[in-house]
C-alpha cells in the first residue's frame, strides 16, 4: 500500500482534512482521513500541499493543440472555416495525434486526469491510451444536408464498429452529431436512433453562438449565408437549438450539452427534465464574445454541470481550476450577488460534477474508499498560497494557473515532482513544426 500525505487532503464529498492522508492499493482508495489513523504503508509525504481528486476536462478538442494562437480574433465563422481549411490542408495525421499526445501534457501539468474530447479522426482516442489518463472520444459526424444522412450515419457507424474494441476501463467511447449548422435535422434523428439502439453516450455542441441560434430560429445569419451558398435549403427549424434537439430525439439520450450558453427558462426546464448534463466552458465562452451562459439556472434546475477548456485553439490553455474560478466570477458579476456559486461548488463542477456529467463518478471524481486513485496534488508553497484560510476558496481563487506536483490515475504515477512520467523526448519540438506548418500555410494564403 501506497500513503499519500498532504497539509491539506479534499475529498470534496467531505470537508478538508488538514494533514491528511490518502492510501492507495491496487489503483484502488482504500482510505482518506486523517494520517495518524491511516493504515501502513510506503510513505509519500508532499508536504505543504493540497491532494484534490483528478481534475475532469468535461470538453475539449485535444488535437488542436498545435493551433494554439493561430486563430486569433476571428468572428465564429471565419474562426471554423480557417481551422477546417487548415487542419484539413497543412496538419498531417501524425501531426494531429502528436497535437493530441501534447494536449494530454498540457493537461497533467494543470491536474487534469479525465478529458472528455470530441474528434472525428480517432487520434484522440489513440492519445488516451497511450498515455494512461481516463477519458471518453466522442467520435464526430458531419452532413449538414439531409441527402448526406445516410452516407454520414453508415460512416458512424463503422468508425464506431472500428474503435469500440479498443476501449478499456480507462477510455470509452461515445458519439456527438457535431452541431446544427454542420448537422441536419435526419441526421441528428438518427444519432438519437443509433445512441439508443446500442446505449451510446452521445455528446454535441449546442447554443453556442448568435449565428447558430439565427441558423435555426429564422433561417439567417452568417450560417445560412453559407448554407444557401452551398445549395442547401434553408428554413427555420425550430424554436431554439434545445427545441431542436427535443424535436429530433436527440435530448432523450440525456446527452452532453456542450456550452449552451443561449438558453431560456423553457429550454433550461427541458434538459433538466430529460436529465442533461452541461459542459460549461466560461473562458472559450467569453473569449469568442458569444456570452455567458446561465450557469446558476442550471444549478438551480438541478442540471448536472462539469466543466470544460475547449481547444486551446480558441481559449488558448488548459486550466480547470481557472475554468471554475471564471465560472464563479462571471456568475457574480452577472447577478451582482457575491454569493452566486459558492467556492465549494465550483470545485464541485471541477471534480464530481464533471464526473457526474460523464457518468463515471462511480469511479472518480471525490477521494472516497473504494473508488479508483485518480489523484492532483499541488503544492501551496511552490504556488506562493500562503496563509490559504478557507481551503476551498484558495483553490479555486489562488491556485489557478499553478502547475501540479503530482498526478495519478488508478494509481499510476503519470506526473512526478512537475514532470511527465516518460515523456517522449521529441514531442515538443514535432508540436512546433506542427504550428511552423500552419504558419507555412497561411503565408501562402494571404499571397494570393
Amino acid at each position: 500500500m501506497k500513503r499519500y500525505r498532504a497539509r491539506w487532503v479534499v475529498p470534496v464529498t467531505q470537508p478538508p482534512i488538514e494533514n491528511g492522508c490518502v492510501v492507495e492499493h491496487d489503483g484502488k482508495i482504500v482510505f482518506a482521513g486523517p494520517a495518524d489513523s491511516a493504515p501502513d504503508g510506503d510513505d509519500y509525504d508532499f508536504g505543504d500541499s493540497v491532494l484534490l481528486p483528478g481534475l475532469i476536462n468535461a470538453h475539449t478538442h485535444l488535437e488542436l493543440t498545435s493551433m494554439r494562437g493561430f486563430l486569433e480574433d476571428l468572428c465564429f465563422n471565419d474562426w471554423i472555416d480557417k481551422l477546417r481549411s487548415s487542419r484539413k490542408e497543412a496538419l498531417t495525421d501524425d501531426m494531429l495525434l502528436d497535437s493530441a499526445r501534447y494536449g494530454i501534457v498540457e493537461g497533467l501539468h494543470a491536474g487534469i486526469t479525465t478529458y472528455a474530447d470530441t474528434c472525428a479522426t480517432g487520434f484522440v482516442m489513440t492519445a488516451m491510451l497511450e498515455m494512461g489518463v481516463r477519458g471518453i472520444m466522442f467520435q464526430e459526424t458531419f452532413g449538414s444536408g439531409p441527402e448526406q444522412c445516410e452516407a454520414s450515419i453508415k460512416a458512424l457507424r463503422a468508425r464506431v464498429a472500428e474503435l469500440s474494441p479498443l476501449q478499456t476501463d480507462l477510455v470509452r467511447l461515445g458519439i456527438s452529431p457535431h452541431a446544427p449548422y454542420t448537422v441536419s435535422d435526419v441526421l441528428y434523428t438518427a444519432c438519437a436512433e443509433f445512441a439508443h439502439e446500442e446505449g451510446w453516450r452521445m455528446g454535441l455542441h449546442i447554443a453556442e453562438s448568435a449565428s447558430e441560434q439565427e441558423l435555426v430560429t429564422s433561417g439567417t445569419g452568417p450560417f445560412a449565408e453559407e448554407w444557401i451558398e452551398r445549395g442547401l435549403e434553408v428554413v427555420p427549424r425550430g424554436r431554439s437549438p434545445v427545441a431542436l434537439l427535443e424535436k429530433t430525439g436527440c435530448l432523450s439520450t440525456s446527452p452532453l450539452l456542450i456550452h449552451a450558453v443561449r438558453l431560456d427558462a423553457e429550454d433550461i426546464e427541458a434538459i433538466a427534465r430529460h436529465k442533461c448534463a452541461v459542459a460549461h466552458c466560461p473562458a472559450s465562452n467569453a473569449k469568442f464574445g458569444h456570452g455567458i451562459a446561465p450557469l446558476a439556472q442550471y444549478l438551480a434546475a438541478g442540471i448536472t454541470v462539469g466543466l470544460g477548456s475547449d481547444s486551446v485553439a480558441s481559449n488558448n490553455r488548459m486550466d480547470i481550476l481557472e475554468e471554475a474560478r471564471l465560472a464563479v466570477l462571471f456568475q457574480r458579476a452577472v447577478h451582482r450577488n457575491e454569493t452566486t456559486i459558492p467556492a465549494h461548488t465550483a470545485l464541485e463542477m471541477a471534480t464530481i460534477g464533471g464526473a457526474r456529467a460523464l457518468n463515471i463518478d462511480d469511479k472518480v471524481g471525490s477521494l472516497e474508499v473504494g473508488k479508483d486513485a485518480d489523484f492532483s496534488v499541488f503544492s501551496l508553497e511552490a504556488a506562493h498560497v500562503t496563509p490559504i484560510g478557507n481551503v476551498d476558496a484558495a483553490i479555486i481563487f489562488a491556485l489557478a494557473g499553478a502547475k501540479a506536483q503530482f498526478v495519478a490515475v488508478k494509481g499510476r504515477a503519470l506526473l512526478v515532482d512537475g514532470k511527465v512520467v516518460d515523456l517522449d523526448p521529441g514531442l515538443q519540438g514535432r508540436v512546433h513544426a506542427a504550428a511552423e506548418a500552419l504558419s507555412a500555410w497561411e503565408k501562402d494564403q494571404s499571397a494570393f
